[in-house]
């Protein structure tokens, strides 16, 4: 039996939120993918587990759209490994993914994964240079049939299906060029898909890993899979542990963490750092009223993480050359607490390149 603050303080250890420095080859969110959503983003994340990432080569990483479509940064020397991890299940796992493009898909008797197939080859055939998104886009629409197809009223065109294009890039060995705004596509040099993922890549047990204790369908949510997939492959190591009284699982090699585990030091959390990625958010915020504040239906705001547990949303503001983080505590911070938040602050500025106006804890 363990409670809630215990598993807290295991994920903070295991995301090692509490390292002060460290390279990418051991920085562990790596293995899963790092989302890379909005300024505050993948290299954030990384900058918050101790990675100097103003240092970092630009060949060192890439970016690829993967779980649920988003844009996830990764090793560039595990590209393989990563596009065999990342690989529907199944056909009904890809119909899943693929959300409302499966159904015309299904009518017109093309299976799934044929499909991700057929579109990855057409892909791979047009990205022979660096190419916009949108020139591939409208090049794809030109090359295949209805099935294929949706009517998008905003653009007054017609666009291939946005989740079959995104997760058919990775199988068609191709990345997003970090920085570009429309994304850029572009062939990953040497491309190669491992056969199988080992594992250190596999996306079950990372997410036990990284997110445990949970249950199948917290994994099958985060990765938009069926949560029989999810079953039909769950690690022989995983152990069952009660949680608050609720069964769940856990990698057996990561019982003793869980069990010793403690979190001491302050983070800013960016708004989709992994951290905040768990599927089980009423462990992470059980007040119903704050975990909505956390995870509006846009317009996500950071979260503060002060010795494993959530304290309070963060906001950059920016006003001309003034940059200041304003703060919702949730409860009152003591005074060692608000240092700890002000020396964070001035860390994101510092990752920003801007100087830090102060920090506003609204009072």
């Amino acid at each position: 039996m363990v409670d809630r603050r215990q598993v807290m303080s295991f994920r903070f250890r295991a995301q090692q939120l509490d390292r002060a420095r460290g390279g990418l080859d051991d920085t562990a969110i790596l293995d899963i993918g790092v989302q890379d959503t909005g300024p505050d983003g993948a290299r954030w994340a990384l900058a918050l587990r101790g990675v100097d990432v103003a240092a970092l080569p630009a060949e060192a990483l890439l970016l690829l759209w993967t779980v649920r479509g988003a844009p996830h940064l990764y090793r560039r020397s595990d590209a393989g490994a990563v596009a065999a991890a990342v690989e529907p299940y199944s056909d009904a796992d890809a119909g899943k993914r693929i959300y409302d493009a499966a159904k015309p898909l299904k009518a017109a008797g093309i299976g799934n994964l044929a499909a991700l197939d057929e579109v990855a080859s057409r892909m791979r055939a047009i990205v022979t240079r660096p190419t916009v998104k949108g020139e591939v886009s409208g090049r794809l629409a030109e090359a295949l049939p209805e099935p294929y197809l949706r009517s998008c009223r905003p653009c007054k065109a017609t666009h291939l299906y946005e989740m079959p294009f995104r997760l058919a890039a990775v199988r068609a060995g191709l990345e997003l060029r970090l920085g570009t705004s429309p994304p850029v596509l572009e062939r990953i040099p040497g491309f190669r898909k491992a056969a199988t993922p080992d594992d250190r890549f596999d996306l079950i047990r990372a997410y036990l890993r990284l997110l445990g204790p949970a249950t199948p369908k917290h994994v099958a949510d985060y990765l938009d899979a069926p949560v029989k997939d999810v079953q039909a492959r769950w690690p022989a190591d995983a152990v069952e542990v009660a949680v608050d009284g609720e069964p769940r699982w856990l990698l057996a090699g990561d019982e003793r963490a869980l069990a010793s585990a403690d979190a001491e030091g302050c983070r800013l959390l960016g708004p989709f750092d992994l951290f905040l990625q768990a599927k089980d958010r009423s462990t992470l915020m059980p007040d119903a009223a704050l975990a909505k504040e956390l995870w509006p239906v846009l317009g996500r705001p950071g979260a503060v993480l002060v010795d494993g547990e959530l304290v309070g949303t963060w906001r950059p503001r920016k006003s001309g050359r003034a940059f200041t983080v304003a703060v919702r505590p949730w409860r009152r911070l003591d005074p060692a607490t608000r240092d700890a938040v002000a020396e964070q602050a001035e860390r994101l500025a510092a990752y920003r390149g801007v100087s830090l106006t102060g920090v506003d804890f609204g009072d």
